[in-house]
């Protein structure tokens, strides 16, 4: 279902109209895994940090707990997903 927008607007020969156009929708899968920082940045979380624990270094383990920036190059599509962020 595509969701409508609509704004009433007062035509200059008089009278009202009313003009639709297509509003976009939030991206869920981008929106959960995420998060938009005060000026702008993407983070994300580190991956390999659910299972295989006692695997990894103790090094590897505090770095995977911490969140990362997203790179430049992918940060314009997933923008794009977020139009409310």
């Amino acid at each position: 279902m595509k969701f409508l927008h609509f704004l009433l607007y007062q035509s200059p020969l008089g009278g009202q109209f009313l003009r639709f156009f297509n509003m976009q929708k939030t991206k869920k899968s981008i929106a959960k895994r995420f998060k938009v920082t005060g000026t702008g940045k993407l983070l994300r979380r580190t991956p390999g940090h659910r299972h295989l624990l006692r695997n990894k270094s103790v090094k590897q383990r505090r770095r995977a707990g911490a969140s990362k920036l997203v790179a430049d190059g992918q940060r314009a599509n997933l923008i794009r997903g977020l139009p409310f962020a």
